[in-house]
């Protein structure tokens, strides 16, 4: 009996591979209880900034390759480069089997325009000082070790989990703004370009808002993360949801046994030695 969900499109930002705040092992408990026809990876999926060697543990890997296997069993896979996996734009355009590497995208959803992109391209910090971008995103990644430490004595003493990054963004009027800005500039673009959905990553925070001003509306979607919210998007029957892990019970499924079963060396193996693709090619530019 399969129980895993038939999704139309599903839209998965800021995991982070490759650092210590990504819940990768959450992860694949989702994406092993969904079937997408369409796969969305917008930005940040492996975190190039921090990339070290020593640390890139056997769930990371394992997200990988359950992406490859989706690809393999039909599902189109489409990798929207962000500022954190930035070494990828030098691939933009290019397609390998049911993989395709972008920096943008834009999709006919039931008559309805919707514009995809990472979000970084509105980041001013990033854009012209990318050095002290690169500093805040290891102290971000401090604050997650810690944030990892009290949650772990918080479960001990069967309390409920605290976001330290969330709580300081929340109190902290220069990030609200940064937020409420980002997301001005985002459903203005997309009201001015006439797109219907204008769909982000980028600032870690999940959101579902329609805005309308005197030139027209659009709707406005953001998937999350998986560092601190642990969402998702995704399309179904001409409409879009916010799917939250820690909300949405997913008791029947866990991470694939197979993926489990298999050691470090298996993993690399797998993800490195795969099938001919059907075709390989670099898109034409207009």
């Amino acid at each position: 009996m399969n129980l895993k969900r038939k999704i139309e499109i599903v839209v998965i930002s800021d995991v982070h591979l490759g650092t210590y705040g990504c819940h990768a092992k959450q992860l694949l408990t989702y994406l092993n209880s969904i079937q997408p026809k369409k796969l969305i990876l917008n930005g940040d999926i492996i975190d190039v900034w921090q990339f070290k060697k020593r640390y890139f543990p056997k769930s990371h890997l394992s997200v990988i390759k359950k992406i490859m296997d989706f690809a393999a069993n039909g599902t189109e896979v489409i990798y929207i480069t962000g500022n954190h996996d930035e070494m990828l734009r030098k691939f933009t355009d290019t397609e390998i089997g049911n993989i395709s590497i972008v920096n943008k995208l834009v999709l006919n959803l039931d008559g309805k325009k919707a514009w995809f992109f990472h979000g970084d391209v509105f980041d001013i910090s990033i854009q012209n000082a990318k050095w002290l971008a690169k500093l805040g995103s290891y102290g971000y990644d401090m604050l997650i070790l810690i944030n990892r430490f009290v949650n772990w004595c918080l479960d001990r003493l069967g309390k409920e989990r605290y976001s330290l990054s969330k709580k300081i963004k929340n109190s902290v009027k220069g990030a609200v703004k940064y937020i409420n800005d980002f997301e001005k500039v985002a459903t203005e673009l997309a009201i001015e370009n006439r797109y219907d959905y204008v769909i982000c990553g980028h600032i870690h925070q999940p959101k579902m808002l329609k805005v309308e001003n005197k030139y027209g509306n659009t709707t406005y979607l953001n998937s999350g993360d998986w560092v601190e919210n642990f969402t998702a998007l995704e399309y179904q029957f001409k409409r879009w949801k916010i799917y939250s892990y820690n909300k949405d019970k997913l008791t029947p499924f866990f991470a694939d046994e197979e993926l489990k079963e298999m050691d470090m060396k298996d993993l690399i193996a797998a993800i490195t030695i795969v099938e001919q693709p059907k075709k390989t090619k670099k898109k034409n530019k207009d």
